[in-house]
C-alpha cells in the first residue's frame, strides 16, 4: 500500500501536570520530585508514534497534593477549547488527587473529545515503573472512537475507569484504582480498549467559576463530639458529611446539622466508599437518614463524599442557588 494513502494519525494533546509519573531524583539522589517533562514521559513509550500525531504540554510540573480547583479549570477552559481540533486528550498526573480531578473534569468539560487521565504508582526510576504502559493505554484510548462522547475516563493497569466511580483504594499498589460498585467500562485487550458499557454524561456546570466559596468535609466518627461543626458554622458556604453507613451521624450532631442546613448546603454522604445514601429506611430519631433529611439536609445519593464536595463546590462557585444545588444533586447522585 502507498504509504500516502494511509489516513492520517488522530491528533491527541497530551498534557502533563505533574506528579509521581513525571518524578525522578536530582543528583543528590534524595526523595524524588517532579522534574520529568510531557517530552521526556513520551520518550519512554516509542510505540506512540505509530498511534497518534501528539501535542505535548507542559501544563504544571507540581505534586498531586499542590493543586487547585483554579488549576482543573483552566484545565478544562483549554480542553473545551480544543475539542473541536483534537481527537482525544491524555492528562497525567499525580495520583494522590487524580480521582478528584477526574470528576471535576468531567463536570466542566463539555465537548465529546475523549479525556483520558492517568499517572504512575512507581517513579520512573523505580524497578517496574508503570507509567509507560499506562501512558500507552491512555493515548490509545484518547484516540478510539469508541470513547467519543464517554467524557472523562481513567487509564491505569489495563482498565478503563469512568470518572463517576473511580476511587484509589491502595496507597502503594500499582493497580490502585478501582470503581467500587461498579467496576471498570472497559480494558486494554491485547494493546486495545475494549468498552464493556457507557454511562450517560453528567450534567454539566459552566465556566468559568465566578464567584468563591468553602466548602468542607466532615466524617462521623464512633463517638465524635462534632467540634467542627460549631466552627463550620462561621466560616462554610456548603458542607459535606461523610456519615455512617447507610446516611447516620451521632445524635448530638443532628441539631447542629440542622441548624446549619438552614442556611447553607449541607450534602449527606456515605463515608463506606459504595452504596447509597437511604431515604426513610431507618426512622430511630436523631441522625437516622430520615431525621436528618427531615431537617433541611441534601441527600447525596452514591456520590461518595470527595466527589460530592467537588460538586457542591463548583456550584456555589457557579452561582447556583439552593433550589438549583437540590436538583443538580438529585440528578448527579
Amino acid at each position: 500500500m502507498d504509504p500516502t494513502s494511509q489516513a492520517p494519525l488522530p491528533r491527541v494533546l497530551v498534557l502533563s501536570l505533574g506528579g509521581t509519573i513525571a518524578m525522578a531524583a536530582d543528583t543528590t539522589g534524595r526523595g524524588v520530585a517532579p522534574r520529568l517533562t510531557a517530552e521526556d514521559l513520551v520518550a519512554a513509550v516509542p510505540e506512540l508514534a505509530a498511534e497518534a500525531a501528539l501535542e505535548l504540554v507542559d501544563f504544571r510540573k507540581i505534586p498531586g497534593a499542590w493543586l487547585e480547583v483554579e488549576d482543573i479549570a483552566a484545565v478544562a477552559e483549554l480542553l473545551n477549547k480544543r475539542s473541536s481540533d483534537t481527537a482525544g486528550f491524555v492528562i497525567t498526573q499525580g495520583t494522590d488527587t487524580l480521582e478528584e480531578t477526574a470528576y471535576l473534569l468531567d463536570l466542566l468539560h463539555t465537548g465529546d473529545a475523549p479525556v483520558v487521565i492517568t499517572g504512575a504508582m512507581r517513579n520512573a526510576q523505580m524497578a517496574g515503573a508503570d507509567g509507560p504502559a499506562n501512558v500507552l493505554a491512555a493515548v490509545r484510548t484518547a484516540a478510539c472512537p469508541e470513547a467519543r462522547g464517554m467524557g472523562v475516563l481513567v487509564a491505569f493497569a489495563d482498565e478503563l475507569h469512568a470518572a463517576r466511580h473511580v476511587q484509589k483504594t491502595h496507597s502503594t499498589s500499582t493497580c490502585a484504582f478501582t470503581s467500587p460498585g461498579a467496576g471498570p467500562v472497559g480494558h486494554l485487550v491485547e494493546g486495545q480498549p475494549r468498552i464493556h458499557f457507557t454511562l450517560p454524561r453528567q450534567a454539566h456546570i459552566d465556566l468559568p467559576l465566578v464567584r468563591p466559596a468553602s466548602v468542607e468535609l466532615i466524617e462521623a466518627t464512633l463517638g465524635s463530639e462534632g467540634l467542627l461543626l460549631d466552627d463550620a458554622a462561621a466560616r462554610l458556604d456548603g458542607l459535606v458529611v461523610a456519615a455512617f453507613g447507610a446516611g447516620h451521624v451521632p445524635r448530638t450532631w443532628a441539631q447542629r446539622l440542622g441548624d446549619l442546613a438552614a442556611r447553607v448546603p449541607v450534602v449527606l454522604t456515605s463515608r463506606t466508599g459504595a452504596g447509597s445514601v437511604l431515604t426513610h429506611t431507618y426512622d430511630f430519631g436523631p441522625g437516622s437518614e430520615t431525621d436528618l433529611l427531615g431537617r433541611g439536609l441534601i441527600n447525596g445519593g452514591r456520590l461518595e463524599p470527595r466527589k460530592a464536595r467537588l460538586l457542591l463546590l463548583a456550584l456555589l462557585r457557579s452561582a447556583s442557588d439552593h433550589a438549583s444545588i437540590q436538583a443538580a444533586f438529585a440528578t448527579h447522585r
